[in-house]
Formats: C-alpha cells, structure tokens, sequence
C-alpha cells in the first residue's frame, strides 16, 4: 500500500515505519502536544495577512485572520483538530491563513478547552458558546455575521458538525454551510478504514480512539449520546448544506463517508470528495503534498459558492 501514496507523504510514511511505527498514544500528554506543534513545519509557507490577532469572547480564545482591510467579509468559524487533547493556533496558522486568502474570509479559529484536563463536554461547550459570541460580536472585525460558514477538521469537524446540532435546537440560525475534513464521530472505532489503515499510516487508531478515551473521561453514557456517537444518535434533518473531504488511507475514512449518506438519507444537501493516496492529517502537510495544496484551495472555493 506503501506505493500508492503520494509521493510526500510516502516519505513520512517510510520514515514512521522504518522507525517501528511509534504511536504517539504512548507518549505523555505533553509530548504529544510538541509533537503535534513541531509538525506544523510540513505545513509550508503561508501568506501575510492584513491583520491578525487573537482575542477573548466569552471567557474563549479565539483567532482572527483578516485577509485584507475591507469590511463586511463573509466569516469562517474554524474548530481545530487534535483528537481533543492537542493543537490550536500554532498548529494550524498556515492552513487558516491560506483559507482566508483564498477565499477572502474573514476566518475566526476557536481555542477550546482540552483533555484529558478538560473532559466532555468542554470543548462541545466552549466550541458552542464561542459560535454564539462571533455572530454577536464577529461585525466588530469586519465580519457579515450574516454569512457564516463552518469549518473543521478531525476532532474540529466533529465539533463543527454538533455545534450545528446544537444550533438546530437552541437557536434560530444556522451556518450557511459546513465543510468537514475527515471528521472524528466514531467513539468505538468499529469501521473497515479503522482495521485498514489503523497501524501504517502515521496517525494510528490507537492515537485516536486514546484522544477520545481521554475526551469522554468517566461519561457513562458515551453510546447513547447524539454529540459523542452523533452517527448512531443524531438527527440530522435541517442541516445546513455539508460538504465532507476523506482521505484513502485514513482510519476514519469510511465513519465520514457513512455521515455523508446519512445526511442525504436525512434530506441534507451534501458532497462528499475522497482524496487518494493521502493520509489522516494531510490537510495540513501542504509543504509536501499537492494534494494538500488543491484541498485547501478546493475548500476556499467551497466556501466562497
């Protein structure tokens, strides 16, 4: 399978399993979070912005990339990955740069609360009320909180999707669309993809399913919940329109796919892309990978339609 991948990320690859496939559930929680951080180097170079900075609302840090001084720009929330217990600002500058260039958004990222030191449902409530203060608040950087789109990736693109729920039920506004990259819904790990992909390829199924392990703490009724198990539990109907990216050789490949028929069983317009010969994570190797490159620009356009 090896040589079905594109040829950058084939390097890091060979390098991780030349190196006896070290999973990085085995590390400290602070190892892993430098690991995930010094990876941002494989991300590239990215553009300057016409202001960029990081404030407060609500008591929740957020980060905000203006790609130029026009005001009245459409808005991207970002919820970041890191399977809940890592990542942030530093790990996805890049990417949220090129977003906002590319589609000249006004790109806002989340920094919610982590595992294991923050357990469920701190990053779901922090990831909510975070939303609420940027449409109240997102006019003051020049944002149209009118025109509001939704993007996250991995343990972000799960939040993405139940900040939506939770939307859906509380309020009365939704994203105009939502764009999810491989996202993170299944607690359990049962899918094809997870046995598939789950040792070769960099980022394990041991790595995510400890994340969630870590996320849901000692919450008793992990199955049974629509924001942790949101494919056996949620009620899709009403979703704003959903865009879905996978990746071949990603143990959570087949769990976004199966969110994709879901939503159009539930009546939600939805588009869903596979990306082959990548990994889980790929999105944010733009610096050796093109198709990384062509996923960023492909979502800058999605947002922009």
């Amino acid at each position: 399978m090896i040589n079905h991948l594109e040829l950058g990320i084939r390097e890091l690859v060979k390098g991780f399993i030349d190196a006896g496939k070290p999973c990085p559930s085995l590390q400290s929680i602070s190892d892993r979070r430098k690991g995930y951080a010094s990876s941002a180097v494989l991300a590239g170079s990215s553009p300057s912005m016409a202001q960029e900075f990081v404030d407060e609302l609500n008591g929740i840090q957020v980060k905000v990339y203006k790609p130029t001084n026009q005001s009245h720009l459409p808005v991207t929330i970002y919820f970041h990955g890191g399977c809940f217990i890592s990542g942030g600002f530093d790990t996805h500058d890049q990417q949220l740069r090129q977003l906002a260039q590319y589609s000249n958004n006004l790109v806002v990222c989340i920094q919610y609360r982590l595992a294991p030191e923050y357990c469920y449902p701190a990053a779901h409530d922090d990831a909510y009320r975070a939303v609420l203060s940027i449409k109240e608040f997102g006019h003051q950087y020049g944002g149209d909180t009118n025109n509001i789109t939704f993007v996250g990736d991995s343990a972000g693109a799960q939040l993405a999707l139940t900040t939506c729920l939770r939307l859906k039920t509380k309020q009365s506004w939704l994203p105009r669309k939502q764009i999810l990259i491989y996202p993170m819904l299944d607690p359990e790990g049962k899918s094809d993809s997870y046995i598939a992909n789950g040792t070769d390829f960099i980022i394990t199924a041991n790595m995510l399913l400890s994340g969630f392990r870590l996320y849901i703490g000692e919450y008793a009724r992990v199955l049974d919940n629509s924001e942790l198990n949101p494919l056996e539990k949620a009620d899709f109907v009403g979703l704003p329109p959903s865009y879905i990216i996978t990746a071949e050789f990603d143990p959570l490949r087949d769990e976004g796919e199966k969110l994709y028929r879901l939503l159009i069983s539930h009546g939600v317009e939805a588009y869903c892309e596979r990306y082959l010969g990548v990994i889980h994570g790929f999105f944010q190797l733009s610096g050796v990978s093109a198709s990384a490159r062509r996923c960023i620009k492909n979502v800058a356009h999605a947002i922009k339609a």
